[in-house]
């Protein structure tokens, strides 16, 4: 019987070669790090979401090894049968009081906790409100819902409605939604904090005065944020000061508090405590390794002894950002360390950005080209990543090869 799927595996694999949308993984033969070893050559790395610079920082490392020695490799286990530890417990509170939330329940990863939040709390008398441009793993939770959903357009906050003449699909904004769907029993507005793909931050501060105007609750998945956004580095509801007007917080370990893996929900108690109890990832996958979570406690440590790495990364993003558009490229306008440089307005976008990245690779700056189907076709890029790991020196290495290519292949003048 594998015969007929062989056949059609193959012809798929195919055309996504022809399409140059294979996607061919890069082998790295270091620690993660602003300098990394690919190939057997050393490169900048700007592509990773290691913000802070924390992904083998030798503290988090240290507290990984100890968290292996006191309490084990693995706990064979979910967390209501034998999986739980004072460590997690310690986590959970941790992470609470970090956020600025009643309470926090721990994943495997960011996407089994957006995954485990929807199905349980929304029924088909409630509506889920999401925004148009939301992450995979936002979808797919929502997916196992019985909820009713509206799709907001991307950062629409407006009570209109509109075709889009490309796709002739109807565009709606927030607030029409929430009108739309005022008889429902509980109504919850979905966001990411930041949207990976073009750095753009969600308007939180107007998402929820129409949360209050509505009675609707606010969820958003903070995970390009956490560590890092907000005076404190507490994330999008601190940067627009709303900390206490967020009902739900999903997030992840696995980007800028150490890059390994890990995630969670954090919200109100009541929320919390059924979740341990509905939540099928929760209740049915392992519970979170000790090396991870002595790992993420250290991490949060150091945040909350210092602002120092969050300085670093906002003036290095800044940097980063004022000089390569002096230098001509078309750059989304942004604070956040996401920085896109957009390929869409030249001939042959998708080959232009891809030709670009490796060249850039032969230059010793490690870039990867994002094209349809991950990012809508005309809008083709590289997603250029900033850390907190990153010098001076490293930033003038990677704008001096920017500039360079650029002008190799006409992108710049």
């Amino acid at each position: 019987m594998y015969g007929k799927m062989k056949e059609y595996l193959k012809n798929e694999i195919k055309s996504l070669h022809e399409q140059k949308l294979y996607k061919h993984e890069r082998i790295i033969e270091s620690p993660q790090g602003a300098e990394i070893n690919v190939n057997g050559q050393t490169v900048l790395n700007f592509c990773a979401n290691n913000y802070l610079g924390l992904s083998s920082h030798p503290d988090l490392v240290q507290a990984a090894h100890d968290g292996i020695d006191k309490r084990g490799y693995g706990l064979s286990s979910v967390r209501f049968i034998c999986g739980t530890q004072d460590d997690h417990k310690l986590l959970e509170e941790k992470m609470s009081e970090f956020l600025g939330m009643e309470s926090t329940i721990l994943f495997s990863s960011a996407f089994d906790a957006n995954g485990a939040v929807f199905e349980p709390l929304f029924s088909k008398e409630d509506a889920i409100i999401t925004d148009s441009l939301n992450h995979a793993s936002i979808i797919d939770g929502i997916r196992l819902s019985k909820a009713q959903r509206w799709i907001f357009n991307h950062g629409d906050m407006s009570n209109t409605e509109s075709i889009d003449k490309s796709s002739g699909k109807k565009l709606k904004g927030l607030e029409k939604c929430l009108i739309e769907a005022k008889d429902c029993r509980f109504k919850v507005i979905v966001t990411d904090g930041v949207f990976s793909m073009d750095g753009d931050i969600a308007k939180l501060d107007e998402i929820c005065d129409l949360a209050d105007k509505h009675d609707a609750m606010v969820l958003i998945d903070d995970s390009h944020a956490t560590g890092f956004m907000g005076k404190n580095g507490r994330g999008v509801h601190e940067h627009f000061n709303v900390m206490d007007r967020v009902d739900i917080i999903t997030t992840t370990f696995g980007k800028a508090l150490g890059g390994a893996s890990g995630g969670c929900v954090s919200g109100k108690k009541e929320i919390v405590e059924y979740l341990r109890n509905k939540a099928r990832p929760y209740l049915f996958s392992n519970t979170v390794a000790p090396a991870v979570v002595g790992a993420t406690l250290k991490c949060l440590e150091i945040l909350n002894e210092s602002t120092d790495l969050r300085d670093k990364l906002e003036d290095n993003t800044k940097y980063f950002r004022e000089a390569m558009t002096s230098a001509g490229f078309d750059i989304i306008p942004g604070i956040h360390p996401i920085v896109p440089i957009m390929f869409g307005k030249f001939e042959n976008s998708s080959e232009l950005a891809v030709k670009f990245a490796d060249m850039m690779l032969e230059e010793g700056i490690y870039v990867i080209a994002f094209s349809f189907p991950v990012v809508p076709r005309g809008l083709d890029r590289i997603r250029v990543q900033i850390s907190a790991g990153h010098d001076k020196n490293h930033l003038d290495q990677a704008i001096n090869a920017f500039i360079k290519v650029g002008k190799k292949l006409e992108v710049i003048k």
